[in-house]
Parts: C-alpha cells; sequence; structure tokens
C-alpha cells in the first residue's frame, strides 16, 4: 500500500484586524471608509469598549473589527489608516 502525502491547506488562516479608534464617529467613518480604500469584502462591526471602571460613554473607546478571511490586507496600511483618525491597529 502506497504512503498518502499530508493533506494540507494552502489557504492561510483567516484574520482578524482591530482598530481602535476614540469615538464613535470616527469608528463610523473608518468602517465606511474601509471599504473604498482596502475594498473589505464583509462590513467591519463597531463595538463600544467602555474602559475599566467607566460608565460616561465619553470614556469609550470604539473598535471596527475587520474580518480578513484571505489574509490580504497589511497591517502596517491599517495601522497608519487608523492614525488618521487618531486611532491605532490593535497587536494580536
Amino acid at each position: 500500500m502506497p504512503d498518502n502525502d499530508p493533506v494540507t491547506d494552502a489557504r492561510p488562516d483567516p484574520v482578524r484586524h482591530v482598530l481602535v479608534l476614540p469615538d464613535r464617529d470616527a469608528a463610523e467613518e473608518v468602517a465606511e471608509a474601509l471599504t473604498e480604500r482596502f475594498g473589505v469584502p464583509e462590513e467591519p462591526h463597531l463595538v463600544r469598549d467602555a474602559l475599566a471602571g467607566e460608565d460616561d460613554a465619553e470614556d469609550a473607546q470604539w473598535l471596527v473589527v475587520v474580518e480578513d478571511p484571505a489574509g490580504a490586507l497589511d497591517p502596517a496600511a491599517l495601522d497608519a489608516f487608523a492614525a488618521e483618525y487618531e486611532g491605532w491597529l490593535e497587536a494580536e
């Protein structure tokens, strides 16, 4: 009986990018602009991230979660893009 070669999946592991923005307005602008600028296939998700112990909405950061199933987005470009809105790409 011949030996079988291991089965490999040539697709990269899916990647999730999280952009941290200072407020909801910036997060909404970034989410809209991501499709135009980077051609993201799925609409990004917005998530309110309240700082520990803070109940005031003014003290919340907003996250823009971008699914990147093909692993095609450049993290450095995303970080630079978020910086235009006073945000950053969260390192995983």
